[in-house]
């Protein structure tokens, strides 16, 4: 299983990755359900954090993945599902998230009231990874459906049908980030029902092999400029010099993907990255940070290896 030995070259624990080998064994998925498992664009480095994350998903429990932008809540929830062998059901909560939304809707089917099932009802009978994203800007309606869903019971009443058991293979994973418009704190009785992984910045170590994973033939001396850009942006978005816009790691990789079909790299960090601040004093400052680290003269032929 190529997803398990990325977590042995981490150096994961042995006795966690048998143990969800054996967690696949006892929950195989049907193939109804097959194209929802799907290999994450990224892979997520960091041993520490994925034994704490295996562990809790392995002991039945929820998780909640708490720290600013980029550090790599969203990949780490996906990379969980792929490693568990789980179908995921990403759930985006905004203004507008409310309990139909999450549970579903009665339509009109076969001559009677039917429900169409929401994502939180699918990932339940499915034995799904129900990946929460951005959980504390969910309405107090939703919020609703989040404590029962998530209770120790492991149920969900859906008002005018019969009770939801949630598959024993069933887990969500919340993200949030803290202090962007829209979001709130989460009350005591909805974080009570996840444990809680709070997400460090990406450091140099993590973020080369990101690079170097997906872009084999990338030149270490170009890996150094990136990596180097993305942390001068990261400092400077904990300084609060500037907003976490263009702290961007998806931006960032898209970019060298950009150089790879041949754009030159300033463009392409321009695109992926500078462009993302819609603020000019902001974004003078962005382009400031990209010219220390980005020659205009490099051509997209010295950032990969022949």
């Amino acid at each position: 299983m190529n997803e398990l030995k990325f977590l042995e070259e981490q150096g994961v624990s042995s006795s966690l990755i048998n143990k969800i080998v054996k967690f696949r064994e006892v929950y195989p998925v049907s193939d109804e359900v097959k194209n929802r498992i799907i290999k994450p664009a990224i892979p997520f480095y960091g041993k520490d954090i994925l034994e704490m994350a295996i562990a809790g998903i392995l002991q039945e429990q929820n998780l909640l993945l708490t720290g600013p932008k980029a550090t790599g809540k969203n990949i780490l929830a996906e990379n969980l599902a792929y490693i568990f062998n789980r179908p995921s059901y990403n759930i985006s909560f905004h203004v507008n998230t409310d309990s139909s939304t999450l549970i579903g809707t009665d339509t009109f089917r076969n001559n009677e009231v039917q429900l169409r099932e929401g994502p939180i009802i699918q990932c339940a009978k499915t034995g799904g990874f129900g990946i929460l994203d951005e959980i504390n800007m969910a309405k107090n309606d939703a919020v609703s459906v989040l404590h029962a869903t998530l209770d120790y019971r492991r149920a969900i009443d859906v008002p005018g049908y019969e009770r939801v058991a949630l598959h024993p293979a069933t887990r969500f994973i919340g993200t949030m980030n803290y202090g962007y418009a829209g979001t709130k704190e989460l009350n005591e009785a909805l974080v009570s029902r996840f444990v809680v992984i709070n997400m460090p910045s990406p450091d140099e170590e993590t973020l080369n092999h990101i690079l170097k994973s997906m872009y084999p033939t990338l030149k270490e001396s170009a890996a150094e400029q990136f990596v180097g850009l993305f942390l001068d942006l990261q400092t400077k978005a904990q300084n609060s010099e500037i907003s976490a816009k263009a702290l961007d790691l998806r931006g960032l990789l898209a970019a060298i993907g950009l150089m790879k079909i041949g754009l030159s790299p300033i463009r392409a960090i321009h695109m992926g990255v500078g462009n993302k601040s819609f603020d000019l004093f902001e974004r003078e400052m962005v382009e400031d940070i990209i010219m220390t680290r980005i020659p205009s003269s490099l051509e997209a032929a010295e950032v990969f290896e022949d």
